[in-house]
């Protein structure tokens, strides 16, 4: 198992060091492997809340998280990156359940919905999301909007 420590970090409390690694990693995951050339600097890191796993500097996971209103009525996870070298090892998994108690603790909530590739919707059916019947094309990838919905 790779050594890893979690960060979770609001815009203005990233370092230089902290952006580049996870712009790195970001780019490297959808531009190159999934070679899907898209605009990554879309203006909404400054409004997100940046969770990730790291080793040495290196972004080995990684998600935006973002309050309501400001990608969905709901709240909303986004750009979620494992790295080639750490699929299939769990980490992945820990991203996501470490996404959700960060938008229950802090945003007070546990609905949720993204965006997601649709060959991982079986991945985030096992966080509860649902199938919203919302599907599209992002950057010529198949998507499909989904949505977990708050706890009663």
């Amino acid at each position: 198992m790779i050594d890893t420590e979690w960060k979770i970090k609001t815009f203005s409390e990233l370092t230089t060091q902290e952006l580049y690694a996870i712009i790195k990693a970001r780019i490297n995951v959808f531009v190159i492997e999934q070679n899907c050339p898209y605009p990554d600097l879309d203006g909404y890191d400054q409004k997100a809340i940046h969770l990730w796993a790291e080793n040495q500097g290196e972004v080995l996971a990684y998600c935006r998280i973002f309050d309501r209103g400001i990608k969905y009525p709901e709240t909303s996870i986004g750009r979620v990156v494992t790295t080639e070298n750490v699929r299939g090892t769990g980490l992945g998994k820990q991203l996501i359940q470490f996404a959700l108690e960060v938008i229950e603790n802090r945003l007070g909530t546990s609905e949720v919905r993204i965006s997601a590739q649709d060959y991982l919707l079986d991945f985030y059916a096992a966080f509860g999301f649902e199938d919203t019947g919302k599907k599209y094309l992002e950057d010529e990838i198949p998507h499909t909007e989904m949505l977990r919905k708050q706890k009663v």
